[in-house]
């Protein structure tokens, strides 16, 4: 059936306009509401199927309800370019134009400025661009949050250090920018966790020169990445999050990594989340007394 396939790649939420080129009146779309087939999630949008459409579908259903043009932003739009996690708040929507529709369970807002390059598509969804979503993401984030966000979106490539800056100094929304450029003028960052960060600004406070963050070496056809590189000392400084290192496995591979770097010349020291917050000063020496050049 034609609204089984297109539902199919549409995270399986249709707008009435949708369900009508499928060949539905009106009046089979109220049958089908009746009976189960159709579930209205808003005005003139339905999950086909089921009621609990994956959250690409919430999401993409808030953007269809809000018309043509619109698109998903804020922390939806964070969360779909998957730089932050989703923390089930009303979603928004951006529209250009004069007036945005109203929808409950939508934070629908009209924009005068929406430039092309402002819009994009992930998963066929609209979504605000990855520098537009951030700059959004400054007025409403605390500064942990946001510079997770800006950091992540580094580590996955869909922003980098000189688009940020000039991004900085351009059109757009102007609330929150003084804490995102305080952010952005750390240097390139592309962490991959908060302990990462952590560790980073510990490292950054204390006047040591930026380290290589997050940069591939190849050792013989091995590719190794290291949390933190010093290439001119050779010394690299890991963070050990509890996520992806506290079990046997995670450890053996630790171990098996260290032993390869140091095999090739590099010296490897591990920070873990009570040094890095319980003990800084002593962490820091620790880092410094190995080699680590300072800033400048």
């Amino acid at each position: 059936m034609e609204v089984a396939r297109r539902a199919a790649i549409e995270w399986s939420v249709l707008g009435v306009e949708e369900l009508r080129s499928c060949g539905l009146s009106d009046d089979a779309i109220l049958v089908r509401t009746r009976n189960g087939r159709l579930h209205p999630l808003h005005r003139g949008v339905y999950a086909v199927g089921h009621a609990n459409p994956p959250l690409e579908g919430w999401f993409l259903a808030a953007v269809k309800a809000c018309g043509p043009g619109a698109v998903l932003a804020g922390v939806a739009a964070g969360a779909l370019w998957e730089i932050l996690e989703w923390d089930w708040r009303l979603p928004e929507v951006l529209v250009g134009g004069r007036c945005a529709p109203e929808h409950p369970g939508i934070r629908s807002h009209r924009t005068t400025y929406l430039p092309s390059e402002d819009a994009s598509v992930r998963h066929g969804i609209p979504v605000t661009s990855p520098l537009r979503t951030l700059l959004a993401l400054a007025a409403v984030l605390d500064h942990r949050r946001l510079r997770r966000a800006v950091r992540q979106a580094q580590s996955l490539g869909l922003v980098d250090l000189p688009a940020l800056v000039a991004r900085l100094h351009g059109p757009g929304p102007r609330r929150g920018r003084a804490t995102l450029a305080r952010i952005v003028s750390t240097g390139p960052a592309p962490t991959r966790s908060e302990l990462e960060d952590v560790v980073l600004d510990l490292l950054l406070r204390g006047g040591l020169a930026h380290p290589d963050v997050n940069v591939p070496l190849w050792l013989g056809s091995r590719r190794v990445v290291p949390d933190f590189r010093w290439p001119e000392a050779r010394l690299i400084v890991e963070a050990d999050g509890a996520t992806w290192h506290d079990n046997r496995l995670a450890r053996e591979d630790d171990a098996e990594r260290q032993a390869l770097l140091e095999a090739h010349g590099e010296r490897v020291m591990r920070v873990n989340w009570t040094q890095a917050i319980a003990r800084p000063a002593e962490t820091f020496r620790r880092v410094r007394s190995a080699g680590a050049s300072m800033a400048g």
